[in-house]
């Protein structure tokens, strides 16, 4: 019994320095700061188990139809290049501001690429990352083929990036078009 009260006490004494820490704003949060190494381990460790978790049941299309992807390609240099940029693109003022950094898809992303995480990383977003939830306005169709669009990124030239994206030039470094 005298275990189960000291357990206690010890529980009610770590919600309390929680509190007491959360309430005293030590923590800074501002983007320019990085976190604890011991907080950033826990937020990936949270986030990879999260997305793997919600992503198991989903299953990718068999095929892409060619409207879909050149879709794709353009909802990709309207809603992602800013951030993730492009082939032949240098880092944009918003992309460095950003924290934690986004991913940069046409530097590759190893061997840890998987389509359905992808998927619902674009439709559901990642809370205090900066990355919105595009499945509030796009079909899962368009979502599917923008997720497999980013998989051709490593591969893709910057020349073939501006003619499937119908773009003329890229936006230079430190550019402000946000």
């Amino acid at each position: 019994m005298r275990i189960v009260k000291i357990l206690i006490v010890v529980v009610l004494l770590a919600i309390f320095g929680g509190c007491l820490f959360v309430w005293s704003g030590s923590y800074n949060i501002a983007a320019n700061k990085p976190h604890w190494a011991i907080t950033s381990e826990v937020l990936e460790v949270v986030r990879e188990r999260s997305i793997e978790t919600r992503a198991e049941g989903l299953t990718p299309p068999e095929s892409f139809p060619l409207p879909l992807m050149a879709r794709a390609a353009t909802d990709y240099a309207e809603m992602c290049m800013q951030c993730h940029l492009a082939p032949g693109m240098a880092p944009t003022a918003l992309q460095q501001g950003l924290y934690p950094q986004p991913p940069v898809f046409h530097e590759g992303h190893g061997d840890d690429h998987d389509l359905r995480e992808a998927f619902w990383v674009i439709k559901n977003g990642i809370k205090l990352t900066g990355m919105p939830a595009w499945g509030k306005v796009h079909s899962d169709d368009e979502i599917w083929a923008l997720a497999q669009f980013i998989d051709y990124l490593p591969n893709m030239s910057p020349q073939k990036f501006r003619q499937l994206t119908g773009l003329s030039i890229m936006p230079e470094a430190g550019a402000h078009a946000h």
